[in-house]
């Protein structure tokens, strides 16, 4: 039986993806194991967002050969559809898949035999068309359910067009088919994952569906305690979306709504498809609402043409808004995009001080939306994630608390009263009244 090892980079929709190529192999005959122990195998899922995707994946391969000289190493993901040749150059790599290609690996690499030369199999983007079903499952406390794929958008500083192609769903009866799946499994929360989630719906190149009927069915699933929604675009949040979920029985209150700028000239430049205006909107709604929300946003720092005095706008923006965290990105120039063209480009070190301001921020906004909620009762979903004798878990509205450990409640829902803010920068609990499951 041939050992095969996973290691994934960058977002939640790869993690699906890993999850779900492991099933293919387990499926066939072959052990899953971990990184460290001597696999036959190692699939590594690349990722193009991230910076110097390159440095990251050149020293995946390298251990991976460190700790099994005579493996088979096998790159997928997003970076290496962008990059076959260069990935294909990296000294111990044996194939490289596309986007089109990596569901079927096991079937392309013809058991996984070395041969002299580097395996390059991957199509042009267009010919990633079919959706793939994936969700991820026994590898943490929740499970990441793949929706959508591809998109539509083309922002200027994006490569995901070029790395997934064109936005594609799948269908409302699968996607209930696979929630059904992973509540026989007893987990507890989904979180909703694709590129462009509230596009979803296309099918063929063709709209079928709606996003809002999604969660209208999904809402419905029995087994399921908690559904969340991953990122989704401002102007594809709906109004019907936000007045659904605030009084669903299972979509918690917690959105993370990508912005990239506060400021509507680099919206613009950017070829976002909403201005500072609907944003706003869409916060004033969700806060109306659900008072207690969180609310995640994505901002991007030093685009080109982003001066001084624009940067402060964002930075004023995002002060004055009711948010609850930041997840800031420092711009990076990446190949066939239309922003590498343009002028204005921030000089480095002025995007690294600029993130640091943000990222200072996002701390400020997390721990004023903490504070507001001291005092409340909340139901938190415990991890495998222990440390000093504390275990961690989120509150539906997506607070990481702290309690005492207790190995019966491992993965598993627990009524709490949030007490006070530790040294660490989570909340801490009082003991819970009682420990309850939805059935």
């Amino acid at each position: 039986m041939k050992k095969v090892a996973f290691y994934t980079l960058g977002c939640k929709l790869n993690f699906s993806e890993t999850s779900t190529i492991g099933r293919q192999f387990e499926e066939k005959g072959y052990l899953k194991v971990d990184f460290q122990e001597n696999p036959d195998i190692f699939i590594i899922n690349t990722c193009s967002v991230t910076e110097n995707a390159d440095k990251k994946c050149k020293k995946i391969v390298k251990e991976a050969k460190k700790i099994s000289p005579d493996s088979y190493v096998a790159i997928i993901g997003c970076y290496a559809q962008l990059k076959p040749t260069e990935i294909s150059e990296i000294v111990g790599v044996d194939a490289v898949l596309g986007a089109a290609e990596k569901f079927r690996l096991i079937e392309l690499l013809d058991d996984f035999a070395k041969v002299q030369d580097t395996k390059i199999l991957a199509s042009e983007i267009t010919e990633a068309k079919s959706f793939n079903n994936a969700y991820s499952i026994n590898d943490r406390t929740r499970t990441f359910l793949k929706v959508q794929d591809g998109c539509n958008y083309g922002c200027a500083f994006c490569t995901i067009p070029l790395a997934r192609g064109k936005s594609r769903s799948n269908t409302i009866e699968s996607v209930l088919e696979s929630a059904r799946e992973i509540a026989a499994t007893n987990v507890k929360e989904i979180v909703l994952t694709g590129v462009n989630i509230g596009d979803f719906g296309i099918v063929e190149g063709k709209r079928e569906e709606r996003f809002a009927d999604l969660v209208y069915a999904l809402d419905e699933i029995e087994g399921i305690n908690r559904f969340r929604i991953s990122s989704i675009e401002p102007n594809l949040l709906t109004n019907e979306i936000i007045e659904f979920v605030s009084r669903s029985k299972r979509f918690v209150p917690h959105f993370h709504i990508p912005l990239q700028s506060g400021s509507n000239t680099i919206l613009r430049k950017m070829g976002r498809r909403y201005l500072r205006e609907l944003y706003v909107d869409r916060v004033t709604k969700i806060k109306t609402l659900m008072p207690k929300a969180c609310i995640g946003v994505d901002v991007i720092v030093g685009f080109p043409g982003e001066t001084d005095e624009l940067f402060l706008e964002t930075y004023n923006f995002l002060n004055d808004l009711d948010i609850s965290y930041l997840h800031v990105f420092t711009y990076s120039e990446r190949a066939n995009t239309r922003a590498v063209e343009m002028d204005g480009v921030v000089p480095l070190k002025k995007r690294n001080e600029r993130s640091k301001m943000l990222r200072i921020l996002s701390e400020k906004k997390r721990r004023k939306f903490y504070e507001e909620n001291l005092g409340e009762t909340f139901t938190v979903l415990f991890e495998d994630d222990v440390e000093d004798g504390k275990m961690h878990g989120f509150t539906e509205n997506y607070i990481r608390v702290a309690a005492k450990y207790d190995p019966m409640l491992i993965h598993e829902l627990k009524v709490v009263h949030l007490d006070q803010i530790n040294d660490s920068g989570n909340v801490e609990v009082l003991e819970p009244e009682m420990v309850y499951e939805k059935h």
